[in-house]
């Protein structure tokens, strides 16, 4: 008798080590590719594994960095939803079959800015944010150098600002890369190119990530940071001297996108996180967390009241279409490779 119980006690553990086993290798999961900061990035993350119980592997990395990452892994899909980061680099993937199709059961409540993201990407993509492209500027850095204060994309180009100016990489960064394509539209083709030129000479420090120059402008760092209008204004929020600027000329703005990858492991799990990060609850608890500034894409999702107002700034009429086609991104990049970044300083 006593061998019979010993041996239904260990067949017992074992089947409950088993169905644990079992529990355990079905339990769903989600790797996310997050563009956006990392505070926002590990808000989501947070909040989906406590809603669902799916279990989310996160990384952080810029736009580009993110293409780049996903265009390298196409033939073999390690990551299932690629969160945040500007429209063009979605849309360039989008065309090179990178991206998954897929229309959310949110679309009919988006802004017509996030809809014609997805409608431009086949619905492999769609607009979660829009946000104004600008810059920031230190003010009491500003007055102990005694320079004027920047109104304009031209006068970010004065001498005076020489070695004064951080921006992105438009390889790495999205932000960066916005700028260039928005200079470009503003300017015309050669103008364009010879106002990058000259943007160059005055630029310190190409920075990796969008957000950096804004933030070492907001520690004292640098004077001025191109960035989006929504990265100074968080700054600002956080009591540091920044003053953000829309520049008088016009400017350009982003739309962020999600997308999930073509050939995602966990497909079923993408498209219910895609669904849940475009519903009003989940954009309202992003967009007034005071992490994120931009102006939420679902029209029933509630803004921050500090987050820039749109209808108060001159957008451009920024072609999407064009400037996330992958060859003009290419052909951006090469040239700005090759014609602006070797230019001695």
């Amino acid at each position: 008798m006593k061998n019979i119980m010993k041996l239904a006690s260990i067949a017992l553990v074992l089947l409950f080590t088993l169905f644990g086993l079992t529990n355990k290798a079905s339990a769903a999961k989600l790797t996310l590719y997050c563009s956006v900061e990392i505070d926002v990035c590990e808000m989501l993350e947070q909040a989906y594994e406590k809603e669902t119980g799916t279990k989310v592997a996160m990384t952080r990395a810029s736009s580009g960095e993110t293409f780049a990452k996903i265009k390298a892994e196409s033939s073999n899909p390690k990551g299932d939803v690629w969160f945040g980061g500007t429209g063009d680099p979605h849309l360039t993937a989008a065309q090179e079959n990178l991206t998954a199709e897929y229309k959310s059961k949110h679309f009919n409540d988006l802004l017509p800015a996030a809809q014609n993201q997805a409608v431009n990407a086949n619905y492999k993509s769609v607009g979660i944010y829009v946000g104004a492209l600008g810059f920031g500027y230190n003010k009491e850095l500003l007055a102990k150098k005694g320079l004027p204060a920047p109104k304009s994309w031209m006068d970010l180009t004065k001498p005076i600002y020489k070695g004064e100016i951080q921006i992105a990489n438009p390889n790495s960064s999205g932000t960066a890369y916005t700028t260039l394509a928005t200079i470009i539209q503003i300017f015309g083709e050669d103008k364009g190119w010879d106002y990058m030129k000259a943007l160059h000479l005055n630029v310190n420090t190409y920075t990796k990530s969008g957000s950096a120059p804004i933030k070492a402008t907001g520690r004292g760092e640098n004077l001025i940071g191109i960035c989006f209008q929504h990265d100074g204004v968080k700054q600002t929020k956080k009591g540091l001297p920044v003053v953000t600027v829309s520049p008088a000329e016009g400017t350009g703005y982003e739309v962020g996108s999600m997308s999930i990858i073509a050939g995602a492991r966990n497909m079923k799990e993408a498209k219910k996180f895609y669904d849940w990060a475009l519903s009003p609850p989940i954009q309202t608890m992003v967009f007034t967390s005071g992490k994120s500034l931009q102006v939420p894409s679902n029209t029933k999702a509630q803004a921050d009241p500090d987050a820039p107002d749109l209808s108060t700034i001159n957008l451009i009429d920024y072609n999407f279409k064009v400037y996330g086609d992958k060859s003009t991104r290419a052909g951006l990049l090469s040239k700005w490779d090759n014609d602006v970044s070797v230019i001695p300083r």
